[in-house]
């Protein structure tokens, strides 16, 4: 059986620190606080909206604060996000070929589902999604499996013939929490040693290789 491929957003499909950077700073500012360098906020993503809020104001402000972190942010992000948004070097044709021969794709990201299914049908038009799934309110996030779970579901196949591929070592935990086949990414926002180090197997530096490795999961090669 074809494997179904989850693919990761942030940092596996799209280069988009630019724009949260942006708008991270933006947010920043507005509320006093300090900003910080596309390094630093290269470092503070992966856990969802929320924690890059938190990590970002360097303190542990109350609930309420946050919230208002938060609600500038989205306000501003949604119309700005498209300036700071880049589809990664060969990753378009990628998706292309694998739609052509036919594997069923979807996207699973913590970012907010909002922001998640609107950047994927503006950069992707082209591309076939069984489903795009971000981070909702209620509903748990990366690492947990629910969302990579319900993917499968809606592809109608078992976990272990799906393959979770990321950039980060949520996604690498991610696979293992849902039983399924997990690919690195070392073009993304997580150095290649961390994800080494947290057990990838598999590590890509550059889409055109992703075919070669399903096949060999696949047992084609």
């Amino acid at each position: 059986m074809k494997p179904c491929l989850i693919f990761d957003l942030d940092g596996t499909l799209v280069d988009s620190l630019p724009g949260i950077a942006a708008s991270l700073n933006r947010t920043l500012a507005a509320h006093a606080l300090p900003g910080h360098s596309l390094a630093t906020i290269r470092s503070f993503i992966g856990g969802g909206l929320r924690r890059l809020i938190q990590r970002a104001a360097l303190t542990d402000p109350d609930p309420a604060f946050i919230d208002s972190l938060v609600a500038f942010y989205k306000k501003d992000y949604d119309a700005t996000w498209i300036e700071g948004s880049l589809i990664y070097p060969g990753i378009h044709n990628l998706l292309l070929e694998l739609q052509q021969d036919d594997l069923q794709l979807a996207v699973l990201s913590n970012k907010i589902h909002e922001f998640t299914v609107i950047m994927t049908r503006t950069l992707f038009p082209d591309i076939r999604f069984v489903m795009v799934l971000g981070q909702k309110d209620g509903f748990p996030h990366k690492p947990h499996p629910a969302g990579a779970l319900q993917i499968a579901t809606a592809f109608g196949t078992a976990p272990e013939n799906c393959v979770v591929t990321g950039d980060s070592t949520i996604d690498l935990e991610t696979a293992t929490n849902a039983g399924m086949q997990a690919i690195a990414v070392a073009w993304g926002y997580h150095d290649r040693q961390h994800l080494l180090a947290s057990g990838a197997t598999r590590l890509i530096d550059h889409p055109s290789e992703l075919p070669d490795v399903l096949a060999e999961i696949r047992g084609d090669a």
